[in-house]
């Protein structure tokens, strides 16, 4: 039985009670421009807002506040941290016959335009700054990865399929959903990106984020030769477990490294969902790490979750739920950010993108749903109920940001062009950045 990691604890806040008043002044304007119907402990509406005309079968979302002074407590404390925070806490809930994930579509969709122009500029205000401790430093990211990894290979496992693969998975869109299974969805993805990579028999390949192993376990079984890095000690010894059950365990080595300390040449290199863990301060780091590695001729390929260019710009700076309680040290690139910091640093170019968003909103659906299923095996794991209500929350916050299009996921192929190999001086740069 894995050792259950002790969770944090929410913070008592101080009452802070104008800045409350403040935060319900500017939650209910934004209510005028959100379809979204917020109700008070007696049922009656906070604020209602004008019909959108896009609700499926005229159904509103509706929300139930059930510590309405806490509720707003916590937003005036966190703005960008409390809602998160009060859900987990209990405050409020998707009242019942409505989904979670269908309460925060809305307000995902109008992100942009949801508060009021004259209230924009708080944002300098309240926004706050990534903690220095969250750092991606070699120590700083087996500390970030090993909060999020290292939790439990039994929790993972009570909500993902049988490939124990934890990153969106591929539908194929020509046959209805309901039709097709999580497994073979996540088998296409794993099989898109080898294929993107040019793997097959023979191909030295490096993987850059080993999961529970699948990925790594399909290319030795075309034939490849598999160093997979990992910085979870938990995921490791399962994943050498399975490629072993799977008869490819001579062909796979599984490593305990950061991508910064990987020596040696490989035909390909992959990385699935691996780059928002990276960090923005070391993405020329890591992207000079993989052209150091990258044999001449050989091809990247990289599955990254991505925003659009502008909302980039707006969060790489900002604090928010996601990094405090879910991914420490996690930044979302945008794709633009992406072919600038390679065209930058390296000699590596985007030769192509397949983007699948929605892919990963019925993904994260089917998650959440084998989450609740799940939840009194989960529980007995150790994990109590602020820990459901998080994990709820993470998971109907993701789909919600595919679903409206906020957030993208997408298969990259990255080539070298133009003269010169950095090999040698790319470990160099990768060993300075390092720390």
């Amino acid at each position: 039985m894995t050792t259950i990691q002790p969770q944090p604890v929410l913070p008592t806040l101080a009452p802070i009670r104008l800045q409350a008043k403040l935060a319900r002044t500017i939650f209910e304007q934004v209510l005028d421009r959100v379809p979204v119907d917020v109700l008070l402990p007696d049922g009656t509406p906070l604020r209602r807002a004008p019909a959108s005309g896009s609700e499926p079968s005229g159904i509103r979302p509706a929300v139930e506040l059930r510590r309405p002074s806490d509720f707003f407590e916590r937003l005036a404390h966190h703005p960008k941290i409390g809602i998160g925070e009060a859900y987990m806490a209990g405050d409020w809930r998707a009242a019942p016959g409505t989904d979670l994930a269908d309460v925060l579509r809305p307000f995902a969709e109008r992100l942009t335009t949801a508060i009021p122009r004259h209230w924009v500029a708080l944002r300098q205000v309240v926004d706050r700054a990534i903690p220095r401790d969250q750092r991606n430093t070699l120590t700083g990211s087996r500390r970030n990865i090993e909060a999020h990894y290292d939790l439990s290979n039994e929790l993972f496992a009570a909500f993902l399929d049988e490939t124990l693969t934890y990153s969106s998975a591929l539908f194929d869109r020509t046959i209805p959903l309901e039709d097709q299974t999580l497994e073979d969805a996540q088998l296409r993805k794993v099989r898109a990106i080898l294929d993107e990579a040019c793997v097959g028999e023979g191909t030295q390949l490096l993987e850059i984020g080993t999961g529970w192993g699948t990925l790594a376990i399909e290319a030795a079984q075309r034939g490849a030769r598999v160093t997979t890095l990992t910085l979870s000690r938990e995921q490791a010894a399962l994943a050498r477990q399975r490629a072993d059950a799977a008869g490819v365990g001579d062909r796979v080595d599984i490593r305990l490294e950061d991508y910064r300390e990987a020596r040696g040449s490989y035909d390909a290199i992959v990385s699935v969902e691996m780059i928002e863990a990276v960090g923005e301060e070391y993405w020329p780091t890591y992207f000079r790490a993989i052209e150091g590695l990258l044999a001449p001729g050989g091809t990247v390929a990289i599955q990254a979750i991505l925003m659009s260019h502008d909302r980039y710009l707006v969060t790489r700076r900002s604090y928010g739920w996601i990094q405090k309680h879910i991914f420490p040290g996690g930044l979302i690139p945008s794709l633009r950010a992406i072919r600038d910091v390679t065209g930058r640093e390296t000699q590596l170019r985007v030769t192509g993108v397949h983007g699948f968003g929605h892919d990963y909103a019925e993904t994260l659906r089917r998650w959440r749903a084998t989450f609740v299923e799940q939840w009194p095996e989960v529980q007995r794991l150790g994990f109590d109920e602020t820990f459901r209500r998080k994990w709820e929350f993470y998971l109907a916050y993701c789909e919600a940001g595919f679903a409206s299009g906020y957030l993208d996921v997408a298969q990259i192929r990255l080539e070298r062009q133009g003269p010169g190999l950095r090999g040698v001086a790319g470990h160099a740069d990768a060993a300075r950045d390092a720390t």
